[in-house]
């Protein structure tokens, strides 16, 4: 993790130490700004019982700009396109704030 800003080394530690119930993130041994990341999905959902891989990019501007997030395994959602990327305001650039990623430090 050479190289990172403190705050990426101190987010993905803290994500390692105390995962998410359901979520899967591990950063990649190559590139410690791009994660793999499974989610299960949602109890009481009709994506229950589902496994999803995707795909999280922190850019060199992060947090001031959004991460890239992509869906690797093949979904149908109404904010998902068929690429995968999710398509919801927050995450464009002119909808973006630090403070969405500020809530997670």
């Amino acid at each position: 993790m050479a190289g990172l800003p403190r705050r990426i080394i101190k987010e993905t530690q803290r994500l390692l130490a105390e995962p998410v119930p359901g979520i899967k993130a591990e950063p990649d041994e190559s590139n410690a700004r791009y994660f793999h990341v499974v989610i299960a999905g949602p109890q009481d959902s009709p994506f229950e019982g589902g496994t999803f891989k995707l795909e999280l990019f922190l850019p060199e501007e992060y947090p001031m700009a959004a991460p890239k997030v992509r869906f690797m395994t093949k979904i149908y959602h109404p904010n998902v396109d068929k690429l995968g990327r999710i398509c919801l305001d927050i995450l464009k650039a002119r909808a973006w704030t630090r403070l969405y990623a500020m809530n997670n430090i």
